[in-house]
């Protein structure tokens, strides 16, 4: 079992920064790919982010792209989505994912574990 622990939300105003962290439970961390995932409300969840187990491999929606930077730190069994720009749009719960299996991927169903998610509120 695989508990994913998010932190760092908040409000922001338009042009801020947030920085996301995901804490990890267990030991094959580094064995796992992982991803940001965000929820609107009124809408479905979607893609945020995704980067492989050597964390040299990073996939990123077009809506964040150039904006948002995911990385990882496997010696603290954490992940980080550094959010700069942002926008009101970007008003979300954010979620950490990890896959255990398998390759990086933007397809949420295809992730095994879930954080319990952040609220990021972007407004002025």
């Amino acid at each position: 079992q695989v508990q994913l622990v998010e932190s760092g939300g908040g409000l922001v105003q338009p042009g801020g920064s947030l920085r996301l962290s995901c804490a990890a439970s267990g030991r094959a961390f580094s064995t796992y790919n992982l991803g940001w995932f965000r929820q609107a409300p009124g809408k479905e969840r979607e893609f945020v982010a995704a980067i492989s187990q050597s964390r040299y491999n990073t996939y990123y929606a077009d809506s964040v792209k150039g904006r948002f930077t995911i990385s990882r730190d496997n010696a603290k069994n954490t992940m980080y989505l550094q959010m700069n720009a942002l926008k009101p749009e970007d008003t979300a719960v954010y979620y950490c994912a990890a896959r255990t299996t398998g390759t990086m991927t933007n397809i949420g169903r295809r992730y095994d574990y879930w954080g319990q998610g952040t609220q990021v509120t972007v407004s002025s």
